[in-house]
């Protein structure tokens, strides 16, 4: 039986706080759903005026010990001590979720707090029904993948190259100095040392960022050189990312339960690159060439932006930390019901018969 329970409340919304208590209270209130079972909620709600964490103790006594707070800190370093997370809001909330769990996730259950909704199936209205389902009978869970994604910084040989970037691995013309095709299409790993890495549910997004010149980048699979990418930026999505920017970005709509990964070009600057649908097995790799005009941008989930330079690289690999969160119904129902409740999919007047 569940034991510690995590609350996740949408950051900055001060109408969901009232909801937040309610929610706390209803744990330590429910004797014989919820017996035992210890609450966390965000460590700023201590000191909130919506919260009244003081009066709480005053008319129940038990909350010091069964009320508890958390902070990131906590969730990076003790990830398996909650049993199930919930989350009051909206899809943001939920990417959050996944933010502050960069290894292993806790089942979550999100409620409908938010705009669009599409991740999150639940009604809060209801939430004591379902809660008490969750305990008493246990839960269907879908197991989202995510992606690993490792920034690979260009390592400087000496201290002259600080100063001027040196084109490696590039042959060049002795004649017109003008660089061969397919003379610099290789991986510059060895010039390269990971430096961050971060774990996304829905995409990692490289763009031309505040430069007026379109992004030039090399995109390798396994090793092997793709294609290059001559556009506004480029989407890696997961299969639950279909449904964010990849979607805006003209890319296909894919069941989170697909092993994929989404390769979708943002505004290309040609009419044949089509998105496209790899295994999640495969590694890919986005570099940015050292004969850029710019540098790029690139940003997991919406978050963590950073700008890549000429002879900078990201590798995309699947994730052995899957998102589980909890359906309503089961993984092909939710879905559907979400295309077609937050995103009108399909939604035409049916034609008359003759």
């Amino acid at each position: 039986n569940p034991k510690t329970v995590m609350v996740i409340t949408k950051p900055g919304d001060v109408s969901l706080i009232g909801m937040t208590r309610e929610l706390a209270l209803w744990f330590m209130t429910t004797s014989k759903t919820c017996q035992g079972v210890k609450v966390f909620v965000d460590e700023k709600l201590k000191t909130s005026k919506g919260f009244k964490y003081s009066k709480i103790l005053q008319h129940y006594p038990e909350a010091e010990e069964r009320l508890g707070f958390w902070t990131p800190e906590l969730c990076a370093v003790h990830p398996k001590m909650f049993d199930f997370i919930i989350t009051l809001g909206g899809d943001g909330t939920v990417l959050f979720a996944s933010w502050l769990f960069q290894t292993y996730v806790p089942p979550v259950i999100p409620f409908h707090l938010g705009s669009l909704g599409f991740l999150t199936p639940f009604d809060f209205e209801k939430f004591d029904m379902y809660l008490t389902k969750v305990m008493d009978s246990g839960m269907r869970v879908n197991l989202r993948g995510r992606l690993t994604c490792t920034v690979y910084r260009r390592e400087y040989q000496s201290e002259g190259q600080k100063k001027s970037v040196k084109l490696r691995n590039v042959l060049r013309n002795p004649v017109t100095g003008k660089i061969k095709i397919g003379d610099w299409r290789q991986i510059p790993c060895f010039t390269t040392v990971p430096v961050e890495k971060y774990q996304v549910i829905n995409d990692l997004v490289i763009d031309r960022g505040p430069s007026p010149y379109m992004s030039l980048l090399e995109l390798f699979g396994d090793n092997k050189h793709l294609t290059t990418v001559q556009a506004d930026g480029l989407a890696i999505s997961t299969p639950t990312g279909s449904t964010a920017y990849s979607l805006s970005a003209n890319g296909s709509l894919t069941h989170p339960e697909i092993h994929a990964t989404l390769i979708t070009p943002i505004c290309p600057h040609t009419l044949s690159f089509r998105p496209t649908l790899v295994p999640d097995s495969m590694e890919l790799r986005i570099c940015v060439p050292f004969n850029s005009r710019n540098t790029a941008w690139a940003s997991f989930d919406g978050r963590g932006r950073i700008e890549l330079k000429q002879g900078d690289h990201i590798k995309v690999t699947a994730s052995k930390y899957s998102f589980p969160t909890v359906c309503k119904q089961d993984q092909a129902t939710d879905w559907f019901n979400s295309l077609s409740k937050c995103l009108h999919w399909n939604k035409r007047e049916r034609q008359k018969s003759f």
